[in-house]
C-alpha cells in the first residue's frame, strides 16, 4: 500500500504565468529584473481565400433563383400532400373505430341539392 504524499512546503509551490497567444513572448528573468521582450514571427491569417478558384463562367443569378423557386414549390407540394395524407388517415381511423364499436351509420353521406 502506498503512503500518501505529504503536503508540500511553501517553497515548493510555483505559479506559472500564462499569457495570451497574441502578445509577444516574454522571457522571465531571475532576480526581479524586468522581463525581456522576444519578438515572434507573426503567422499569416488563415482564411479560405487560398482555396478559392477562379470561375470559368460568371454566376447565373436567374438560374439560381429559378432553382430556389422550384425547390420551394416542391417543398410546399410535399407538405400539402403530407397534411392531406395525415387527414385522410385520421378520417379512415375514425370511420374504422366507429365500425368496430358495432354501429352501422358510420359512413359519411354527401348530399347534393339539385335545383332545376
Amino acid at each position: 500500500m502506498k503512503s500518501q504524499r505529504p503536503i508540500a512546503a511553501e517553497e515548493e509551490h510555483r505559479v506559472v504565468p500564462f499569457r495570451p497567444r497574441s502578445s509577444p513572448v516574454r522571457r522571465v528573468t531571475e532576480g526581479g529584473s524586468p522581463p525581456i521582450q522576444l519578438h515572434r514571427r507573426e503567422r499569416p491569417t488563415l482564411d479560405l481565400s487560398r482555396y478559392e478558384q477562379p470561375r470559368e463562367e460568371p454566376d447565373d443569378f436567374r438560374h439560381r433563383i429559378l432553382a430556389n423557386i422550384a425547390a420551394i414549390a416542391f417543398t410546399v407540394a410535399l407538405t400539402a400532400i403530407g397534411i392531406w395524407l395525415a387527414m385522410s388517415i385520421a378520417d379512415l381511423r375514425k370511420t374504422q373505430d366507429c365500425l368496430l364499436t358495432g354501429r352501422h351509420d358510420c359512413a359519411r353521406i354527401i348530399t347534393e341539392t339539385y335545383t332545376p
